[in-house]
């Protein structure tokens, strides 16, 4: 779990987070959402601590991540994965040279246990014969997985994810935001994910936070979406015609 409490973000004076406050449960896809611009992923940047907040608390588990020391932030940090947009890959490493980089980085695992690991994630994925492909000789769709093998090999408590769908064709995307979600129930994982895609939203909104220029403008779930008369949220959400055929099919399905 990790809790968001009255966060504050200004750069140069502009306060782009305001009061911002949310709770991420574990073993559940935690998605943020908003327009470009909105905040959403300063929201995200800090939570993970790349961005200092100005004012306010994170807490992981009751641990407050905004009064630890240096050695404390590198001890949490080992309990996290980050799923990077574009996936992130070294390109002069093979698939299983990606996989294994966090275990020689951060593990206390014994080298003898690193290959079984690395096996284990990459099977995880679907990905079997892939270990010594370099990312260039597979495709969009197989490196999103490898990142994904790549960030779960430490075994997070916490996995992030920024835009995981980002330059995927729609059947692919429909497979990592399923991936990512098997992953998140499976290992009880608190998984965030800052995304644009609406379908991913739908498919896979286990709880959403709807970020509007810097302030929590709404959140509930993938279903309770269809009920909200936020206009802000409805303008992103409903923008397809698909989408807003949904949303009235659904509202004539309640009256009926």
């Amino acid at each position: 779990m990790i809790e968001v409490k009255n966060v504050c973000k200004s750069f140069d004076g502009v306060e782009v987070l305001k009061n911002v406050s949310a709770l991420f449960h574990a073993g559940k896809t935690n998605l943020i959402i908003g327009q470009s611009g909105s905040g959403k992923t300063v929201l995200m940047k800090s939570i993970i601590g790349i961005h200092h907040v100005t004012s306010g608390q994170i807490l992981y588990n009751n641990r407050d991540f905004t009064a630890m020391s240096g050695d404390e932030v590198r001890a949490l940090r080992q309990e996290v994965g980050m799923l990077f947009q574009g996936s992130a890959l070294f390109d002069s490493m093979t698939v299983e040279e990606n996989v294994r980089f966090p275990l020689e980085m951060f593990s206390n695992l014994p080298k003898e246990a690193w290959d079984d690991r690395v096996n284990f994630c990459l099977n995880r994925v679907n990905l079997h014969n892939a270990n010594k492909l370099f990312p260039s000789e597979i495709s969009g769709g197989m490196q999103k997985r490898v990142a994904i093998a790549r960030a779960i090999v430490l075994q997070p408590t916490y996995l992030f994810c920024d835009e995981p769908n980002s330059g995927l064709d729609p059947k692919t995307a429909i497979v990592i935001d399923q991936l990512i979600q098997e992953i998140t129930y499976e290992y009880n994982i608190t998984t965030i994910i800052n995304t644009h895609d609406m379908n991913s939203v739908m498919e896979i909104g286990d709880h959403v936070l709807f970020i509007n220029k810097g302030e929590k403008s709404w959140e509930g779930n993938k279903d309770s979406i269809f009920e909200s008369d936020n206009e802000y949220l409805n303008d992103l959400v409903f923008a397809s015609d698909l989408f807003k055929k949904i949303k009235k099919n659904n509202l004539l399905n309640k009256r009926t």
